[in-house]
C-alpha cells in the first residue's frame, strides 16, 4: 500500500508519524475534500500468528472505527472515515497537532508537569469521559499515550479499540482473547485484573493511574515486572502522591487516591461528579466581570471546551453542574479571550515499535512541531477589598462587628479575611456588677474564609466563589469584555471596544480601591461604571451585573448593610432572570443578600436564605465543592446567632472535617471552620474542649503562617480566655505577655490588636488578685483606646468598665460608681437607652449603689433595667 500511496482513490499518504507494533499512522491529504488527515493502518500480519488472533485483532479495529465514528465531542478524536484497501484495514481521523502525555513526560525527562496543567488536563479528560460514559462506551485503555494535548491545550482521548459499548457487552469480551491484552499494566483497574464486570468507573481508576503519574513523573505501581504491577492494583494501597512532590494541592490528592479506591463503589460515582471536584480544586481567574462561558448547547461546547480556533480559558468553579440556562443573544459573542502559550524543546522522533502500544493512536505531526502547552497564568485570587490582618477588632458584646474571620464572626460569601479576636471578660469582684462584655461578643453578620494575606498549603490561592470581586496581580490586564465577532449584534447603546476597555480599567481600579480599604470611594466608582455598562451593553449584561455586585459589596464593606442588601437582592434577582437560579453567580448574589441580612442583626431571615443556596449549591456542585463547605459554615455560623449551639456545634464541626478530608487538616479554610468550631464549645460551657481546639489551631498557623502571623496570634488569644475561663489565670497572664510583645512587634504599640491583648493581660492580673497592677494597666489601655479608636468607641467603653471593675475590688466604690455611671450614658447615647449593652451598664450602676447602701436609687434603676427588659404585649 505504502507503493501506491493513494488509497481508496481519495486518501494520499505522505509520510509515517507513529508506528505501533501492529500499526502505522500516516500523514495524509484527502483530495476529495483538499484537508489533511491522518490514516491509521493495521500491518499486514505475518505466518506466526494464528487465524484467531488475525480475526480479533481485525474486529477490534472495526470497533474501533465504529466507536470514534459514534462520539462527538471536542474531547475525542474525530474520525471521517473508515474502509479496507487491498486487504488492509484503515482508519481516517483528523490530523492533530500536538503531543500525547507519554511524549509530554518524555520531553519533561519524566519529571511531573506543572500543577496547574495537571489540573486543566484532568478537568478536559473528565469532561470527555462524562460524555463517553453517557453514549454508553467504555474506553477500557486509558493510558498517557492515548491522551493528546493539543497545540492550543485542548486535550483529546484517542484509541477506543478496546473500548465496549454499553448494549455488546457480551460480544465485546469475546474480543479480548488470547493474545490481546485488556489494558496496560500500568494503567489497568482491579476488576479488570480479576476478570470482574468492568462498567465507566474502570475508566476512573485508568484516569486516576495517568494523573499520578503525570503529577509525580512516575506511576501509582511503578515495579520492574507487569505481574508485581498488577497485584499492586489489585492488593496495594498507593503511596499518596505528595510524597513525591509536595506541593500538590491536598485536595487534587485526595481526588487522584479517590480514583484509585479498589472497588468501583469507593470511587467518584462519574465522571461529571469527578470534574465538579476537579474544578473545585483549581484558582479562579481573575475578571473584570465575571467572564461568561455560553452552556452546553448547539454549537456551544461544554465549559471549559471553547470552539475550534478559541484556547480554553479557566473554568469557573462549579459552573459545569448548571443545567444549561436560556440566554440572551448577545451571550453568544462573548468569549473568554486568550491565554498566552509557550512552547517546549521540539520532539521530532516517531515511536519505536512496541508490540504494547499496539493501538495506541499516536497521530502527531511529524517533523520538528513544538511541543506547545496551555499555561494558565498564576494569579492570586485576592479579594477585593480584604483588610490586613491587622484589621481592628471591636470588643463588648452585641456592639461593631469585629474583621470577619473572628471568632463568632462569619465571613460574606465572597471572601477570605483574617480572623481576629473578641474582648476579655472583666474579672468581678464579690458583690461587684456582674460582666456585661464578656470574651466572645456575638456580633451581626457571616462568616468563613481564608486570610487573604495566608496562601494555601499547596500554592494555590483560595478561590472564592463566582460572582466573588477578585482582582488580578500587579501588571496583570483587566479582563474585559471582548469585541463581538463578524456578524454579531453590536451591544445596545453602541458601545464599542474602546468604551468597553476603559470601563474594564476603571472597575479594576475600583477593585483596587477597595483592597485599599477605601470603600467609600470603591463604591462610587463601581457605581458609576455600572451605570455606563448598563447604558452601553444593557442592564442584564453579565459585565453591567458583576459592577453592580461590587457597588454592592463595597457598601456592605463600607458599613452600610442595609443599602448592600437592597443592591444585592436587585443583582440576585437579575441574575436569575438571565442565568438561572442556580447558577453560581445567582448564588453567590444570594449568599451576600444573607450576609447583609446577619449584618443588620435579622438572623432568621439569613438563617433562610443561606438554607436555601446551600440546598442549590449541594444539587449543582456537590456536597463536597468549596462553595458549598463556605456556605454550610456560614449557615453554621448563624445557627449560633439564633441561640441553636448544639446545631451550630454539629454542622461546624461537619464542614471541618470536610474540609480537613478535601483541602488538608492544615488549609486556612479548614482552620477557619475549627475555629468556629472552637468558639461554639466555649459559648457552650465547654472550655476545656475550646482550649484544646483553639491550641490546635495556633499550632496549624504558627507552622503554614509563622508564629507571629496575625491569624496565629488570634488563636492564641482566644486560648487565653478559656485559660481564664479554667481559672488558670497565671497561665493566661503569661501568653499574654507573649501575645503584647508579638504584637508590639508586628502591628506596634497602638493597634487595636496589642491594646486588646494588653486588655486580656490586665483582666487576668486581676484575676489573681493584683488589683493595683490591673487597676494601671486598664487605665493606660482605656486611654491609648480613646485616643486610637475615639472616647465612645465600644472596645474604649470596655476598657473604662474594666477601670470601674478594679476600683470595686479595691474598695474604691464612690469612684466605680463616676466610672459606671460614664460608661451607661456613653452606651445610652450611642445605642439607645433599651439597647442590652446599655441596660447591663445600669445594671451594673445599680450594683454599684448597692454596695454604698444608697438602696432606693438602686432600687429604682434595678425596676428601670426590669421594665426594660419585660417582653411587649398587645
Amino acid at each position: 500500500m505504502a507503493e501506491t500511496r493513494l488509497i481508496h482513490g481519495r486518501y494520499r499518504l505522505l509520510e509515517v508519524i507513529g508506528r505501533g507494533g501492529m500499526g502505522e499512522v500516516w500523514r495524509a491529504t484527502d483530495e476529495s475534500l483538499g484537508r489533511r488527515v491522518a490514516v491509521k493502518c493495521l500491518k499486514p500480519l505475518g505466518p506466526r500468528h494464528d487465524d484467531g488472533f488475525v480475526r480479533i485483532l481485525r474486529e477490534r479495529f472495526r470497533r474501533e472505527a465504529r466507536v470514534a465514528a459514534a462520539l462527538q465531542h471536542r474531547g475525542v478524536t474525530v474520525v471521517h472515515d473508515f474502509g479496507e484497501a487491498d486487504g488492509t484495514l484503515f482508519l481516517v481521523m483528523e490530523l492533530l497537532d500536538g503531543r500525547n502525555l507519554s511524549e509530554l513526560l518524555g520531553d519533561n525527562a519524566h519529571r511531573p508537569l506543572p500543577v496547574d496543567e495537571v489540573v486543566d488536563i484532568a478537568e478536559q479528560v473528565a469532561d470527555a469521559l462524562a460524555y463517553t460514559h453517557r453514549q454508553g462506551i467504555v474506553h477500557r485503555d486509558l493510558k498517557p499515550a492515548n491522551i493528546m494535548r493539543l497545540a492550543d491545550g485542548t486535550v483529546k482521548i484517542c484509541d477506543f479499540g478496546i473500548a465496549r459499548l454499553g448494549a455488546e457487552m457480551s460480544a465485546s469480551s469475546r474480543l479480548t482473547g488470547t493474545g490481546i491484552a485488556m489494558g496496560t499494566p500500568h494503567y489497568m483497574s482491579p476488576e479488570q485484573i480479576g476478570g470482574g464486570e468492568v462498567d465507566h468507573r474502570s475508566d476512573l481508576y485508568s484516569l486516576g493511574c495517568v494523573l499520578y503519574e503525570i503529577a509525580t513523573g512516575v506511576p501509582p505501581f511503578d515495579l520492574d515486572d507487569p505481574w508485581s504491577i498488577l497485584v499492586g492494583h489489585r492488593d496495594t494501597p498507593p503511596e499518596p502522591p505528595r510524597r513525591h512532590r509536595a506541593d500538590l494541592p491536598p485536595l487534587f490528592e485526595r481526588i487522584v487516591l479517590d480514583l484509585l479506591a479498589k472497588t468501583p463503589e469507593e470511587r467518584p460515582a462519574d465522571a461529571g461528579v469527578l470534574r465538579r471536584r476537579i474544578t473545585g480544586s483549581r484558582p479562579t481567574a481573575p475578571h473584570a466581570g465575571p467572564p461568561y462561558t455560553p452552556p452546553p448547547g448547539p454549537g456551544h461546547p461544554p465549559a471549559g471546551h471553547p470552539p475550534a480556533g478559541h484556547p480554553a480559558g479557566p473554568a469557573r468553579p462549579g459552573q459545569a453542574a448548571v443545567p444549561p440556562p436560556r440566554l440572551p443573544a448577545w451571550s453568544r459573542a462573548m468569549t473568554l479571550g486568550r491565554l498566552s502559550v509557550g512552547a517546549t524543546a521540539p520532539h521530532a522522533v516517531p515511536p519505536a515499535e512496541d508490540p504494547v502500544t499496539a493501538l495506541t493512536g499516536h497521530w502527531t505531526t511529524a517533523g520538528p512541531a513544538p511541543a506547545r502547552t496551555l499555561r494558565r497564568p498564576h494569579r492570586p485570587a485576592a479579594v477585593a477589598g480584604a483588610p490586613s490582618p491587622a484589621s481592628p477588632a471591636v470588643a463588648g458584646a452585641g456592639l461593631p462587628v469585629p474583621p470577619p474571620g473572628a471568632a463568632g464572626q462569619p465571613l460574606p460569601a465572597a471572601a477570605p479575611f483574617p480572623a481576629a479576636a473578641p474582648p476579655a471578660a472583666a474579672a468581678l469582684p464579690p458583690g461587684a456588677p456582674g460582666p456585661a462584655a464578656q470574651a466572645s461578643p456575638a456580633p451581626a453578620g457571616p462568616p468563613d474564609a481564608t486570610p487573604a494575606s495566608a496562601s494555601p498549603a499547596w500554592g494555590f490561592p483560595v478561590s472564592p466563589p463566582s460572582g466573588a470581586p477578585v482582582s488580578p496581580a500587579p501588571g496583570a490586564p483587566a479582563a474585559q469584555a471582548g469585541p463581538a465577532p463578524a456578524g454579531a449584534s453590536a451591544p445596545p447603546g453602541g458601545g464599542g471596544t474602546g468604551l468597553l476597555a476603559v470601563l474594564a480599567g476603571r472597575h479594576s481600579a475600583g477593585l483596587g480601591l477597595g483592597r485599599l480599604g477605601r470603600w467609600a470611594e470603591a463604591g462610587e466608582v463601581h457605581r458609576s461604571v455600572a451605570d455606563e455598562r448598563e447604558r452601553a451593553l444593557g442592564p442584564d449584561h453579565p459585565d453591567t451585573l458583576a459592577s453592580r455586585y461590587e457597588h454592592a459589596f463595597a457598601l456592605s464593606r463600607a458599613g452600610r448593610p442595609a443599602d448592600a442588601l437592597r443592591e444585592f437582592g436587585r443583582v440576585a434577582q437579575r441574575r436569575a432572570g438571565v442565568l438561572g437560579e442556580e447558577h453560581p453567580d445567582t448564588l453567590a448574589a444570594r449568599q451576600e443578600t444573607a450576609y447583609a441580612l446577619g449584618r443588620l442583626g435579622r438572623h432568621a431571615e439569613a438563617h433562610d436564605v443561606y438554607a436555601q443556596v446551600l440546598a442549590a449549591r449541594e444539587r449543582a456542585m456537590g456536597a463536597d465543592h468549596p462553595d458549598t463547605l463556605r456556605c454550610r459554615h456560614n449557615l453554621a455560623f448563624t445557627l449560633g446567632r439564633l441561640g441553636r449551639l448544639e446545631e451550630s456545634y454539629r454542622m461546624a464541626h461537619e464542614v471541618a472535617a470536610a474540609r480537613a478530608r478535601l483541602l488538608g487538616p492544615g488549609h486556612p479554610d479548614t482552620l477557619v471552620t475549627r475555629y468556629e468550631v472552637a468558639h461554639t464549645l466555649g459559648r457552650l460551657g465547654r472550655w476545656a474542649d475550646a482550649l484544646g481546639t483553639y491550641r490546635e489551631v495556633a499550632a496549624a498557623r504558627a507552622r503554614t503562617l509563622g508564629p507571629d502571623h496575625p491569624d496565629t496570634l488570634a488563636a492564641r488569644y482566644e486560648a487565653g480566655i478559656c485559660l481564664g475561663r479554667l481559672g488558670r489565670a497565671g497561665e493566661a497572664l503569661e501568653l499574654y505577655r507573649d501575645l503584647v510583645a508579638a504584637r508590639t512587634r508586628g502591628q506596634g504599640a497602638d493597634d487595636p490588636e496589642t491594646l486588646r491583648a494588653r486588655h486580656g493581660l490586665g483582666v487576668n492580673l486581676g484575676r489573681l488578685g493584683r488589683w493595683e497592677e490591673a487597676l494601671a494597666e486598664a487605665r493606660e489601655v482605656a486611654g491609648a483606646r480613646a485616643r486610637v479608636l475615639g472616647p465612645e468607641h465600644p472596645d474604649t467603653l470596655v476598657s473604662g468598665r474594666e477601670v470601674a471593675v478594679c476600683l470595686g475590688w479595691l474598695g474604691r466604690w464612690e469612684e466605680a460608681l463616676a466610672a459606671y455611671r460614664g460608661i451607661a450614658a456613653a452606651r445610652e447615647r450611642v445605642f439607645g437607652p433599651d439597647h442590652p449593652d446599655t441596660l447591663a451598664s445600669r445594671h451594673d450602676e445599680a450594683q454599684c449603689l448597692e454596695q454604698l447602701g444608697r438602696h432606693a436609687e438602686a432600687v429604682e434603676l434595678y425596676r428601670r433595667v426590669a421594665g426594660a427588659h419585660r417582653p411587649a404585649t398587645d
